[in-house]
């Protein structure tokens, strides 16, 4: 275990180095992130799973550098280039951009001008000019490297090759790639172009067809969308530095005074920046500005994604499912409590008013036979229509009928995972089983998805692929659990996040439950097929067995403290059953007299908390949501409206929300709030209810802008002496901003053309906008 990367650690964490190396050893035992920050909390002091993660990462990061490092020292010592001070640097230095920067001038390249000036013998004439001595004649110590058979026809030739040799210099210079790299990054800014005669193919992108920003300052959904433009060819994307500062920055590093020789110095500098230093500046700052927005950008579509998968559920529910449509009818599927398929049939209630009827009988039959507790319908096409045709049905009050966000559940239906589990039913019913199941439990359904489909991230197939799946997978095996997994119910896919499991012992504890019915305690998991003691200690507190002989095994206490909990009741004087079921005697338990050498306060607590709810579900409860009767398409929203909705994703610019009319509008961030908000996840939850005002419609694109604004105090209270109002909405108050024909300040949007109305400015083209 390296202790200089405990120490560096600590030191940025702002954390002990004693609970660095505890986790460190843990990880290196093949701890997994649950599991320490769950279980092993007096070793690391308490951490959580955040600080566990970045401890993870950062050592993985810091291994790469030692192997890059140890791979430039053996390339360097097989080619001799390695000197004492040369390793000791490398050694020193903490960042892979140290690294390579100290290596550049030794690292193999292609020939270059300066390699080939080097070759005819010119590097003696670029070393007695970079001296600048005063009395230097460059034109005359030039003649002295003429020589035809080299290709050196001329003194200026000479010369030539001699500044090739300084500007590379120039650019090796581990100061003034410091230098330049800085003035890059705190100065530097991307400039995005149109590329002639793609101004109507990439008009999704005309928000950057002259468009500048500073580096620092861009945020990261605008880089990804650049970068985006560019690469599908409408776009020029340059990320400059101010030029002249650039060369003054170098004139002072390396020339020495006024004489002959410096001027051709200052010269070979201004060729080094302009053809070297400045593009491998601007390819370090697009590279350093794409990891840092590919960064934000998972780490929105990770919360996003937790938010999604930690949903209320409805629980255990038996559940009629209907995937919608017009023409080829709504498929219907009927579960039971456990989420099996035990119906299935389709109608056709939008295909006149007799067939409806019809239906509504089947309908009303089927919630009779299969005693329906809730009614899921998709809300894709046909689906507020559908909804509506299940409310004028008169079913029982019992009966809840909720709109369930199918997005993904096509990607499902065609999975092996689904044709595995139903290889006998086509695409439709897989669909309308996943509907019901996200009812009843959204995360037992969900984690059979790829989270990319999802629908609740922005730009995923733009950012680093790897560091997506690990963000995303981070947060399913979070989310799995801390909300824990019953092990007679669970399928496969959701045993796989399991703490220690993995895919192969998933599929082997199913193929045990099937094999040997439901497990009876948890100490009969170690008798599945190659789940040995390591796996056992990772997986067991995260697994659940309801009705078992001991009620810890349905808890979220580790079998390792069972014996602990034994004393507590043997001290008290009653059974382990009993401190579940009894506030009083849980009381009577001093935590204090248990704390060892291997189990303090703070599992000790988790335990007594435990006792009180074991196995409960840190899921908030489910709360029935319905649309505004009669609005489910866009052609029926009026400015000034007000509506329920859900959020269904966030991003950097604002939220998007379902008001049931099968195009999400957006709350900008301007609109969030009364007061200001930096980030959207401040204010909204993905799933969150919430109640908006509708500001424009835009038919022909399809664009609805939204407010959660709540009006001014003064607004909303009528002026005694005001004159009547005319019914019907309210106009609502047009978002603050530049008027037509105002000249824009610097950095601030141009204002809208006279036929644009603003609020489209703020929606337009949404995964693109600047905003």
């Amino acid at each position: 275990m390296n202790q200089t990367h405990i120490e560096l650690i600590a030191a940025e964490l702002a954390i002990k180095t004693t609970q660095v190396h505890a986790t460190a050893a843990l990880f290196a035992d093949g701890a997994t992130v649950p599991f320490i920050s769950r279980y092993r909390k007096e070793a690391t002091g308490s951490l959580d799973e955040v600080a566990v993660t970045k401890i993870r990462d950062r050592l993985t990061q810091l291994a790469e550098l030692d192997q890059r490092r140890e791979a430039i020292l053996k390339s360097l010592e097989e080619r001799n280039l390695l000197s004492d001070d040369l390793k000791d640097k490398i050694v020193a230095a903490q960042t892979m951009t140290e690294v390579e920067d100290i290596y550049l001038p030794f690292r193999p390249k292609r020939r270059t001008r300066a390699t080939i000036a080097k070759e005819k013998g010119l590097e003696p004439l670029a070393e007695l000019l970079f001296a600048q001595d005063v009395q230097t004649n460059p034109d005359q110590e030039a003649l002295a490297f003429v020589d035809a058979e080299k290709g050196v026809e001329s003194a200026a030739d000479a010369l030539a090759g001699a500044s090739d040799i300084i500007a590379e210099w120039v650019n090796e210079s581990l100061d003034a790639r410091n230098a330049i790299r800085k003035l890059y990054f705190d100065e530097g800014a991307f400039v995005s172009k149109v590329i002639m005669d793609k101004e109507a193919d990439g008009i999704k992108y005309k928000d950057y067809y002259d468009w500048t920003e500073p580096v620092r300052t861009a945020p990261s959904h605008r880089v990804l969308a650049m970068r985006r433009g560019e690469k599908e060819g409408f776009l020029l994307l340059r990320v400059t530095a101010p030029e002249e500062k650039a060369n003054d920055i170098l004139r002072r590093m390396f020339v020495k005074n006024d004489s002959a020789a410096a001027r051709c110095v200052e010269a070979a500098c201004a060729d080094g920046y302009k053809r070297l230093l400045s593009p491998s500046m601007e390819t370090e700052v697009r590279l350093a500005t794409k990891q840092a927005a590919d960064e934000e950008a998972v780490r929105v579509f990770a919360e996003n994604l937790r938010q999604l998968l930690l949903a209320a559920p409805l629980g255990e529910k038996n559940v009629m499912a209907v995937d919608p449509g017009f023409r080829t009818g709504c498929k219907l599927v009927c579960l039971d409590r456990q989420g099996k398929l035990l119906f299935t049939d389709v109608i056709y209630p939008h295909q006149g008013e007799r067939q409806a009827q019809s239906d509504g009988i089947k309908v009303a039959a089927l919630c009779q036979r299969f005693q329906i507790e809730a009614i899921a319908v998709g809300n894709g096409t046909a689906g507020r229509e559908t909804e509506a045709f299940f409310r004028t049905l008169g079913l029982p009050a019992s009966i809840t009928i909720v709109m369930v966000n199918e997005s993904g559940a096509s990607i499902y239906s065609a999975s092996d995972v689904a044709r595995e589990e139903f290889p006998d039913y086509d695409l439709t019913v897989r669909g309308a089983v996943s509907i019901g199941r996200r009812l009843t439990d959204p995360l037992a359904e969900l984690v059979k998805i790829d989270p990319k489909s999802i629908g609740v991230g922005q730009y995923q197939h733009d950012v680093d692929q790897m560091l997506l799946k690990q963000g995303l997978d981070d947060v399913v095996v979070s989310c799995v659990n801390s909300v824990g997994v019953e092990v007679n119910t669970a399928s496969r896919q959701l045993l796989t996040y399991v703490s220690g499991l993995g895919p192969q012992l998933a599929r082997n504890i199913v193929e045990y439950r099937n094999a040997n019915g439901p497990f009876r305690a948890r100490g009969d998991l170690l008798s599945v097929q190659r789940l040995g003691a390591k796996a056992f200690e990772q997986a067991a507190g995260f697994l659940r067995i309801r009705g078992a002989a001991n009620p810890l095994d349905a808890s979220a206490v580790h079998p390792e403290r069972y014996p602990l909990v034994d004393r507590m009741a043997a001290d008290v004087g009653c059974t382990v059953a009993d401190l579940v079921k009894d506030e009083a005697l849980r009381k009577k338990i001093d935590i204090r007299k248990y704390v060892a050498e291997d189990v303090g306060l703070p599992t000790l607590s988790d335990i007594v908390t435990e006792l009180a709810k074991p196995g409960r579900d840190p899921r908030q409860q489910f709360e029935v949501f319905q649309f505004a009767e009669g609005i489910d398409s866009i052609e029926k929203l009026c400015e000034g409206m007000k509506l329920p909705g859900i959020v269904t994703n966030i991003t950097k610019f604002g939220a998007f929300v379902d008001v049931g009319v099968h195009q999400d509008g957006l709350v900008h961030i301007s609109q969030l709030a009364n007061r200001y908000v930096a980030d959207p996840a401040d204010v909204v939850k993905v799933h969150q209810k919430v109640s908006v005002t509708v500001l424009e419609v835009d038919l022909a694109r399809k664009r609805i802008a939204l407010s959660m604004k709540e009006p001014a105090a003064e607004e909303a209270k009528p002026k005694a002496d005001a004159a009547p109002r005319r019914s019907g909405p309210a106009k609502p108050q047009k978002p603050a901003g530049p008027r037509p024909g105002d000249k824009p300040r610097p950095g601030q949007k141009p204002a809208p053309k006279k036929d644009e109305p603003f609020g489209m400015r703020l929606f337009d083209n949404t995964n693109f906008s600047k905003n």
